[in-house]
């Protein structure tokens, strides 16, 4: 059987392989045997949550009925953000979380993520196992009874997700005119709850999902659809989300888009005035622009990079006991406030810095100074190593003679997509554009789907 879990859990079109409601039932059963067997449990406590995607509540029900059979204790939170639900598993002192969405892919596509006890991704070992049994004969418990799995149907967990947030960021935001874009996703009702719980005047786009408008040129992927509604509104700050909640993009009043390089920068810079950076460094990925690491050098930041993926982020923070990492895409993990990635706790970071510096986004960003970066998306069917396509090493090595080390190519797959992606960071635009555009094109040539 290939492989179903990949660098953000399994994902794919709703409703195909490996994303049947027989196969989500399966792996619900499977999920707590695993849970059973590697925590020594008679008793599964499961937190069950989905985005807004028409096939959410399809999926839901096939895990929910598979954890019920084997005897499980499911906890539906309906819609709600990824870190919402990383919260929760906590807070509920649940065994695992289960999220169902596909982040910032179309409304097709959705996904399973899933969560330890502690908030933090489902260990590889685990997911392993899962699929090896997923792979055999049904074995998970066949409860009966009253051994039959209770469901509740968590009605107060929106409410406490948002009172989390903000006794994180008790901030006052009178005054403030902040734009929100929810991306028709999970963040559309507590993102604007919790900021206009905290005294904000809010401005809201993308806060209307039909099932399927999710992400759909909106959101952290299109940040540019928020820049009109910053400016009309004269806001002083714009935030973008995905459609499960975990990616942030900034606007400021300018209308300039600020990602998660900017969102990095000064919030380090910020917690390493204050002596609350832990090690002095940051963890971020190598998509990191050349800007971010001179902005924090020039701080005396420190800065470790990891293959790209938060967990892999993550991972490398508890390893060397950091406290501030993320990627350029908008992911940032704030570990001494929670687990998971968080959009909204990523902008509550963010105001808290303008509040206590009394600087606008604008200003604090004046410290990165982003070198030109194209990135091109080549979709193949195909995921062979890199090094292995004919005549890519050779053009790549051209290329990087040529920029003279004023520069850099990243090549790689995607770890939740069929594609190859292509990363050229250097002074000049239009040169790293048509290098980018050659290699795109001779690995389409080679692998293109």
């Amino acid at each position: 059987m290939t492989r179903l879990f990949g660098t953000d859990g399994i994902r794919g079109v709703a409703n195909e392989e490996p994303l049947t409601p027989e196969r989500v039932y399966r792996l619900g059963r499977e999920l707590v045997a695993t849970l059973r067997a590697e925590r020594g449990l008679d008793t599964v406590r499961i937190v069950i949550g989905r985005d807004t995607r028409r096939s959410g509540p399809l999926l839901e029900a096939a895990l929910v009925a598979g954890a019920l059979s084997a005897g499980a204790e499911c906890f539906a939170v309906g819609v709600l953000p990824t870190p919402g639900i990383a919260h929760l598993t906590r807070a509920l002192d649940a065994h695992g979380g289960v999220v169902l969405s596909a982040s910032h892919n179309p409304f097709e596509d959705n996904g399973i993520k899933l969560f330890s006890s502690e908030g933090t991704k489902f260990p590889d070992a685990w997911e392993a196992e899962i699929e090896k049994r997923l792979a055999g004969a049904d074995t998970a418990p066949r409860a009966r009874g009253a051994e039959i799995g209770r469901l509740v149907e968590y009605r107060r967990a929106e409410h406490e997700y948002a009172a989390f947030l903000r006794r994180r960021f008790p901030l006052d935001l009178h005054g403030l005119t902040i734009a929100l874009d929810c991306a028709h996703g999970a963040t559309y009702r507590v993102a604007p709850q919790v900021f206009r719980g905290l005294g904000a005047r809010v401005i809201t786009t993308g806060a209307r999902p039909d099932g399927t408008n999710i992400n759909r040129r909106c959101g952290a992927m299109y940040p540019e659809a928020l820049v009109p509604r910053v400016r009309a509104a004269r806001a002083d700050i714009g935030l973008a989300f995905d459609g499960d909640g975990d990616r942030l993009i900034a606007v400021d009043a300018t209308g300039t888009i600020r990602d998660g390089d900017f969102a990095l920068a000064i919030c380090a810079r910020h917690l390493a005035r204050a002596g609350r950076l832990k090690g002095g460094v940051v963890v971020t990925t190598v998509m990191a622009n050349l800007g971010l690491d001179q902005a924090l050098a020039a701080a005396g930041i420190g800065i470790v990079k990891t293959q790209v993926g938060d967990r892999y982020v993550h991972e490398e923070m508890q390893r060397i006991g950091a406290n501030l990492g993320g990627e350029q895409s908008g992911h940032v993990l704030l570990l001494d406030h929670s687990p998971a990635g968080d959009g909204i706790l990523s902008g509550l970071q963010l105001l808290a810095v303008m509040r206590e510096t009394r600087e606008s986004l604008e200003s604090l960003s004046a410290c990165v100074r982003k070198f030109p970066q194209v990135l091109v998306n080549v979709p193949v069917r195909v995921k062979p190593p890199i090094e292995s396509l004919a005549g890519l090493r050779e053009r790549v090595q051209g290329f990087q003679a040529d920029m003279n080390s004023a520069g850099r190519i990243l090549i790689r797959y995607s770890g939740t997509e069929a594609l190859a992606r292509v990363m050229i960071e250097g002074p000049d635009r239009e040169q790293i554009a048509t290098m980018a555009a050659e290699l795109a094109a001779l690995i389409k040539s080679s692998i293109g789907a």
